[in-house]
């Protein structure tokens, strides 16, 4: 794993009670900063089937990243939830990432980070 997110223990909690809020549906968001993570930046979720899938809403997530561009933040990650499931990619996780940032999953067994669709897993450092 040589690539890394450095996330404060702080960011982690504000996370998870976002994703808390939304169960059972999936909810999803973006992580951003500098070098380590900044902001957590909660979206709706719009997916037709929000109990087993996510598609943030174009655009919310259009606006986000737009606002990062102009404080000068960069998208680290993209965070989703797996309410019912483990933190591990699922086939259409697989097959829908387009992003070039690590996708972390939250689940049942807790939370992990991975490159998709590639699988490689991302090292996470609380901070």
């Amino acid at each position: 794993m040589s690539q890394a997110l450095y996330l404060p223990r702080r960011l982690l909690r504000e996370t998870e009670a976002h994703l808390k809020g939304e169960a059972p549906r999936e909810g999803v968001g973006l992580w951003a900063g500098r070098r380590e993570v900044e902001r957590v930046i909660p979206l709706p979720n719009v997916h037709p089937s929000p109990l087993t899938g996510y598609l943030a809403e174009p655009l919310a997530l259009l606006k986000a990243l737009r606002e990062l561009e102009e404080e000068g933040l960069a998208l680290l990650a993209i965070y989703h939830s797996h309410p019912k499931g483990p933190a591990f990619p699922s086939p259409t996780d697989l097959k829908e990432a387009r992003w070039r940032v690590p996708y972390v999953i939250f689940g049942t067994d807790g939370f992990r980070a991975f490159l998709l669709p590639e699988g490689r897993e991302v090292e996470v450092v609380l901070l």
